[in-house]
């Protein structure tokens, strides 16, 4: 099986995404923006290279995701 390729800014999934900023985001730029997609998955990506490499989660696995961070768990 081969990996599917992570999704680039400009991939169709995206177009026309509004892109949000953290609200913990610092002036130095080292945050993480959020964007819902066609099909209803979450996208993420670095705010430092918005052409760069995208996340794709379900709403699911986001949440997993914060809960695990807000617990400790991670």
């Amino acid at each position: 099986m081969s990996p599917t390729p992570c999704p680039l800014s400009g991939d169709a999934e995206l177009l026309g995404a509004a892109w949000r900023r953290s609200s913990h985001s610092t002036g130095m730029n080292n945050c993480v923006e959020t964007a819902a997609t066609r099909s209803g998955l979450l996208a993420l990506r670095d705010s430092k290279d918005p052409a760069g490499p995208v996340l794709l989660l379900s709403r699911a696995a986001w949440n997993s995701f914060v809960g695990a961070v807000r617990d400790g768990s991670l």
